[in-house]
């Protein structure tokens, strides 16, 4: 049942390709899950239906055993581009440390102040974060709100002892996730979020050369982010959701401004090379 100002226009399909048996159980977490993520409302904004964040969680099981579920999840988000007929991804991220117990027919419930049960905390948290990506993308900082509220959840659910919060557990975990965009060092990144999206791609539209020239400009805060911490997460997350985008950015660029981003993102990402050499020689123009 639709929900007056609910954010979130959400795809939810869990894959039990690795497992066996209770099929009825995955069914009713999928059902369980996509219900969640589609009729709470996470916050207090006011959203049309066609102003929802288009996202999707995909979970691959890999284990069920006394009631506990070990997957991976898949998180991704986009967002339209100005006066375009295309979206654009603004978040692609694999948590590979989802572990929740779940019983057929459990009620999800949401609460801000509490964390209910280790599945909705994690639910909530990437709600929260998809949330607050989108709104970074159109003003700067807009999502601040929203990593305030993941703070919240990465707090308790530290304290829970639950696997995949803990700080300086490793580096991509969720307490990582939120430290890569909420640290001091992490400021360059939400820059560029905020500055490839509203003054980038929205302009591209209207001015080919004048977004790609913004693109190009705001690259740099990359190399910055690199400098500051090489093993940032934001960094991974940039490359998997943008670098195919980025290659077609450049398609209709400038040999100069091909070989400038080209030489940037190889020396942040130097195990891609095979997919940056498409920007220094675009396919179609060899």
């Amino acid at each position: 049942m639709p929900v007056n100002g609910q954010e979130l226009n959400c795809t939810v399909e869990v894959n039990t390709d690795q497992v066996q048996g209770n099929d009825q159980l995955y069914e009713a977490l999928q059902e369980a899950i996509s219900d969640y993520m589609n009729t709470t409302k996470f916050t207090n904004a006011n959203f049309s239906p066609n102003e929802k964040i288009d996202c999707r969680l995909f979970f691959t099981v890999r284990e069920y055993t006394d009631d506990i579920i070990k997957c991976d999840l898949q998180i991704q988000a986009t967002r339209p581009v100005f006066n375009a007929a295309y979206t654009t991804t603004v978040l692609n991220f694999k948590d590979t440390k989802v572990e929740f117990a779940y019983t057929q027919n459990e009620p999800l419930v949401f609460s801000e102040t509490t964390m209910e049960s280790n599945l909705t905390a994690i639910l909530n948290y990437y709600a929260y974060l998809i949330l607050a990506l989108d709104f970074d993308t159109f003003s700067p900082e807009g999502g601040q709100p929203f990593f305030d509220r993941m703070q919240t959840i990465v707090q308790l659910a530290q304290s829970s002892g639950e696997l995949g919060w803990k700080s300086f557990e490793d580096n991509r975990n969720r307490a990582a996730v939120l430290a890569a965009f909420t640290d001091a060092s992490a400021r360059p990144m939400r820059d560029l979020m905020y500055r490839y999206h509203r003054r980038g791609l929205d302009e591209m539209v209207i001015s080919p050369d004048k977004g790609r020239a913004t693109i190009t400009e705001t690259l740099q805060n990359l190399t910055k982010i690199h400098e500051a911490a090489p093993m940032s997460v934001s960094l991974s997350m940039w490359r998997d959701a943008k670098l195919d985008e980025i290659i077609n950015v450049y398609s209709k660029g400038s040999q100069t401004e091909r070989d400038d981003v080209w030489k940037l993102l190889l020396d942040i990402y130097p195990a891609e090379q095979n997919r940056l050499d498409k920007i220094k020689n675009p396919p179609e123009i060899r």
